[in-house]
């Protein structure tokens, strides 16, 4: 049996590591120079070499997809796939939620993750839950003590979207609502 293995599957975790880090760099350079198309391509290249790391190896495999599916789904959201965005950024979220902090470094990829899954509510036509998220971006910002970069610009643009999202959607009760106490009358 003189076959050999394909590259990708002789390699050594490090070497995966390595180039997972290095598409995922990638991904984030291209997406800050508004290269969408090239940020998405080179975030799934990152999780696809990252999948190829043993599961037994030390490697955070699901913190790693986590920031890669918030690059994706800026990118997504970017290049109007509000679906796909939402899907991304909701996988981030699910790993932020329970393992985030704030006040590290993927804090910043926390409060992108819940801006990006705020334009992706807006672009999929959910205003209501758009205007929750944006909210939720504000005060992620606001209570991040650590140094954010362009914090301010985008503190500016989220509360653009609130006051846009807040004169659209109105406080009426949904059709068929009764108060607590109107059950009882």
């Amino acid at each position: 049996m003189g076959g050999t293995l394909s590259p990708e599957y002789s390699m050594k975790p490090l070497v995966q590591v390595g180039q997972a880090y290095m598409a995922l760099s990638e991904g984030e350079e291209n997406l800050r120079n508004s290269r969408f198309e090239e940020a998405a391509a080179s975030y799934n290249r990152a999780m696809t070499v990252s999948r190829t790391i043993p599961e037994d190896e030390a490697y955070d495999h699901q913190g790693f997809d986590a920031l890669c599916h918030t690059g994706l789904s800026g990118a997504m959201v970017s290049l109007g796939h509000f679906k796909e965005a939402l899907a991304s950024a909701d996988i981030a979220m699910h790993y932020f939620n329970r393992r985030g902090e704030l006040n590290q470094d993927e804090g910043k990829h926390w409060i992108n993750a819940v801006h990006y899954r705020a334009a992706a509510l807006d672009g999929t036509g959910r205003p209501e839950e758009a205007l929750k998220a944006y909210r939720m971006v504000s005060e992620m910002i606001a209570e991040r003590k650590a140094e954010m970069p362009d914090k301010e610009e985008l503190l500016r643009i989220v509360e653009q979207h609130i006051s846009s999202l807040s004169g659209s959607v109105s406080d009426k009760k949904p059709a068929g609502y009764k108060a607590w106490w109107e059950f009882w009358s």
